[in-house]
C-alpha cells in the first residue's frame, strides 16, 4: 500500500498533522484536509471530494468533552453524522476508511482492560456522539479500520503535558487525580500503528491503539514533572470529585489490544517508555 494515496481529514490538527507528516518522510501520496477544505457535516461537499484517494483516514472530531453535555446535536453532527458521510463516501470510491474513535465509548467502570468487542456504554455526550459514529461507520462500509485511542498528547496541540508543564513553572505544587487510570498515547505512536495496520491489510474491525501499561493522571504527571528536570514530589494527589465538570469522566480507561496481537500486530511499547522518547518534542514544542 506505499503508492496508495492517503487523504487525512483533520490533517491540521494534532493526530493529523503527526499523521500527515509520518505518511510524507516515507515517501507515500497525501493529502492533508482541514475544515476549511471539507466540512464533513455537508452531505452536498462530501460527496464532491475525496476524488483519488485509496485511504481515507477521519481525524476529525468534536473533543470539547463538556461543552458537548450543552450541545450534543453539534457533536453528533461532527462525531457520527459526519463519519457516515465520509465513510459512505469511501465506499462509492473503493477507498479504505479508517476512523478514529476513543475510550469513552465505554462505562469507565471496569476492573480489566476493555476488549475491542466488549459492549459500548457511554456514560456522557461525547461518548455517545462518538459511540454512534462507529455504529454509522460500520454500517456504510465493509473496509474500515476503528482505531479507538485515549489519553493523547502530542507537538502539535494542546494536550496534557503541555498544560502540567506550564503549571509547573508557574507553581510549587500541583495536586493532580488519583482516580482516573489510562494510557498515555503519543501521536506519533498512534500516527505509526495506523500506517502499520494499513499497510498490513488488516481485516475490517475495530482496534485500540493506545500505550501498553496503565498509570494515573498523578502518575502520568510525575513523569511529566521529572522530564522538566524537577522534582516530582511537588505533585501531590486529589480525586476527581475535586474537580466539578459538567461532562463524566471515565474512571478506567485501559483498553485491551488483543486484536493486534491475534494479527501478530505489534502494540504501542509501555507508556512510561513512551513518554520518555517524547517528552523533548512535545514539551519543547
Amino acid at each position: 500500500m506505499t503508492t496508495a494515496h492517503w487523504m487525512i481529514i483533520g490533517g491540521d490538527g494534532m493526530l493529523g498533522t503527526e499523521l500527515v507528516e509520518l505518511v510524507r518522510s516515507q515517501g507515500r501520496t497525501v493529502t492533508p484536509l482541514t475544515i476549511d477544505d471539507l466540512d464533513i457535516t455537508d452531505p452536498a461537499a462530501v460527496a464532491d471530494s475525496l476524488d483519488g484517494a485509496d485511504i481515507i483516514v477521519n481525524c476529525s472530531g468534536y473533543t470539547a468533552v463538556d461543552k458537548a453535555e450543552e450541545d450534543e446535536a453539534l457533536a453528533f453532527a461532527v462525531n457520527a453524522t459526519g463519519p457516515q458521510l465520509l465513510a459512505r463516501r469511501a465506499r462509492e470510491l473503493g477507498a479504505r476508511f479508517v476512523h478514529i474513535s476513543t475510550d469513552y465509548v465505554f462505562a469507565g467502570d471496569a476492573t480489566e482492560p476493555y476488549r475491542e468487542n466488549d459492549a459500548m456504554a457511554p456514560a456522557g455526550a461525547y461518548g455517545r456522539t462518538k459511540a454512534a459514529g462507529e455504529w454509522a461507520v460500520r454500517a456504510e462500509t465493509d473496509d474500515y479500520l476503528i482505531v479507538r485511542t485515549a489519553w493523547l498528547y502530542g507537538a502539535a496541540g494542546p494536550c496534557f503535558p503541555k498544560t502540567m508543564a506550564r503549571l509547573a513553572a508557574e507553581r510549587d505544587e500541583l495536586a493532580v487525580v488519583i482516580d482516573e487510570v489510562g494510557q498515555p498515547t503519543w501521536t506519533r505512536d498512534l500516527s505509526d500503528l495506523i500506517i502499520r495496520l494499513v499497510d498490513a491489510e488488516a481485516p475490517a474491525g475495530i482496534y485500540h491503539g493506545t500505550s501498553s501499561g496503565q498509570t494515573n493522571w498523578h502518575g502520568f504527571t510525575r513523569a511529566i514533572v521529572a522530564s522538566l528536570g524537577k522534582d516530582p514530589a511537588m505533585v501531590g494527589e486529589t480525586t476527581a470529585a475535586a474537580f466539578n465538570r459538567p461532562a463524566p469522566r471515565p474512571s478506567y480507561s485501559v483498553l485491551d489490544h488483543g486484536a493486534l496481537t491475534a494479527l501478530n500486530i505489534a502494540p504501542i511499547g509501555p507508556w512510561e517508555e513512551r513518554w520518555e522518547a517524547a517528552a523533548s518534542s512535545v514539551l519543547g514544542a
